[in-house]
């Protein structure tokens, strides 16, 4: 099947859905995701989003508390952009019926996590991701001009390439044309021809063997746009959750927020010390960087799977208020975290860099845009400050829609591109082969890629991982396309952009640690981190 439309939205998570309500009014939209419409790493954002909203909070505050987290490898001028524009949006986001919680005199009710200076997170209870995507699902299924395709993947990038024009990664006149799309129902392959492209498609964490993400973050975005011959950077910045739930059999890791670090909770060793202080001034409320790491050590040194989020001097009733969901699943597994410590361990969470894009969202490929966990805007550096992520995707949307709606009149379609040729592909039938790949490669990225690395550790992790590459491409060549092979594909390109990164960067700095190339922070020697 061919399809034409003006905008081609790829992914269905906050900033994909909010590029598609902004330039809806402009022409046609498709929203292809490759589950159904709320399957997105958006809807498990417990803790919130942060914004300037009272004093004595500002936008200097903010901006300082992001350059610090990303240890100052941040763009200042992103930054700037960001957090200045954070209010605005913010306000739009409750337009659109997002319902934020508010104490009794009708303020919002602002949270506090790891890193930030002032109170600026909004949340709604412990589910602010899912009322974000319940709004916005609301108000597109009210627009006659937006389409959405569920279960539908998107497999590759249409570039002049499939012209049979030669392009290299140091082109600058590559074009995006649309995309091939994979019918999961039906396993056809059909042809999205779009004027513009938004990729929205999330992280990567599914790299790796523990992860908050969800099962569709398998960094489908960032592999396309690399084989397009776009440019990716700061791949290396890998962010790890500090507290996922420890229970081994669950997938994804149950994420427990920051903001009940916020709310009190204290981390705690095995032996029931509070330990953060000896890593850095600011405790159990450090940046995820340096919480992660602290974490990883603690476990190293008493040789343990796990440590403790210890909750059980906190007020009874605003707990169970503020986080009835965490509440409801730990007591799932019989923890009643009014009187037990919650087992947590650090978990892969967010992908801080991602398809290289400016103040615009405008990736290094002409008409194609990039938002959201997909995306290095610059706004991140070497660490992301919590809850800074829905917020740059509302605002990179945003931007990302006033200049496609500006260039859109001035972009035609191509109708000579081919469709997609599947001549002499035959049916896997030894499907155990992508399962067994897909373990190889999360452990070889868990044990040689995680918090902290070595040279040593990244060169075993490479050489492995040709193996993979090599495998996984020849039994792709010859394949009928099933998403499963697809999602081990972009993986393995993911990870290669991983290691690749974390090899060329010959330092320590926020979320890449290698005990090859120590440093001293501001507040802690990283003698503490060595083993």
């Amino acid at each position: 099947m061919r399809r034409k439309t003006d905008f081609l939205v790829i992914g269905s998570g906050i900033a994909g859905l909010t590029f598609a309500l902004k330039v809806a009014d402009k022409g046609t939209v498709t929203i292809v995701t490759k589950g159904s419409a709320d399957d997105t790493a958006t809807r498990y954002a417990q803790g919130g989003i942060a914004a300037v909203m009272y004093t004595p909070d500002n936008y200097e505050k903010h901006i300082r508390d992001t350059m610090v987290a990303g240890d100052e490898l941040n763009n200042p001028e992103i930054v700037r952009i960001t957090i200045t524009e954070s209010t605005e949006r913010i306000k739009e986001l409750i337009n659109w019926g997002t319902n934020f919680d508010r104490t009794a005199t009708g303020r919002f009710d602002l949270g506090k996590e790891g890193g930030h200076s002032e109170f600026r997170v909004l949340h709604h209870k412990d589910q602010t991701g899912l009322e974000i995507e319940r709004a916005l699902l609301s108000k597109i299924a009210n627009n006659p001009n937006i389409t959405f395709l569920e279960h539908c993947f998107a497999v590759e990038l249409i570039t002049q390439h499939h012209l049979g024009k030669p392009v290299c990664r140091r082109s600058n006149d590559i074009n995006c044309l649309g995309a091939y799309i994979l019918d999961t129902n039906t396993g056809s392959i059909d042809t999205i021809l779009a004027r513009v492209t938004m990729l929205s498609t999330g992280g990567a964490g599914n790299v790796y063997s523990s992860t908050t993400n969800p099962p569709v973050a398998t960094g489908d975005g960032i592999a396309m746009v690399y084989r397009a011959k776009g440019k990716v950077e700061n791949m290396e910045f890998i962010q790890f959750h500090p507290t996922s739930l420890f229970n081994p059999k669950e997938k994804p890791s149950f994420l427990i927020t920051e903001a009940l670090r916020g709310f009190g909770a204290i981390l705690r060793n095995q032996v029931g010390e509070a330990f953060m202080e000896k890593y850095d001034e600011r405790g159990s409320l450090a940046p995820r960087d340096i919480v992660a790491r602290s974490i990883d050590t603690e476990m190293k040194l008493s040789g343990t799977e796990h440590l403790y989020l210890d909750c059980r001097h906190l007020d009874k009733e605003g707990l169970l208020s503020h986080f009835p969901t965490i509440y409801a699943k730990c007591l799932s597994i019989g923890i009643d975290i009014t009187r037990d410590m919650i087992p947590i361990v650090p978990s892969a969470h967010y992908t801080c860099g991602g398809i290289k894009v400016d103040e615009f969202a405008r990736t290094s490929i002409h008409y194609l845009y990039a938002s959201g966990e997909c995306a290095s805007t610059g706004l991140h550096g070497a660490n992301r400050l919590a809850s800074n992520s829905l917020l740059e995707a509302l605002v990179f949307s945003h931007r990302a829609s006033l200049d496609a709606i500006k260039m859109i009149e001035n972009i035609d379609y191509c109708d000579e591109v081919p469709d997609w040729n599947a001549e002499g592909m035959v049916l896997n039938e030894e499907m155990v082969l992508i399962t067994h790949t897909l373990k190889e490669l999360q452990l070889i990225m868990s044990h040689y890629v995680g918090i902290v690395r070595s040279n040593l550790r990244l060169k075993r992790a490479i050489d492995r991982l040709r193996i993979l590459h090599r495998e996984t491409e020849e039994l792709y060549n010859k394949s009928i396309l099933t998403q499963n092979i697809c999602e081990l594909r972009n993986l393995i390109n993911t990870a290669y952009l991983i290691i690749k990164a974390a090899t060329e960067r010959k330092e320590s700095r926020g979320l890449h640690y290698s005990i090859d190339y120590p440093r001293v922070s501001n507040l802690v020697d990283d003698k503490h981190y060595e083993d």
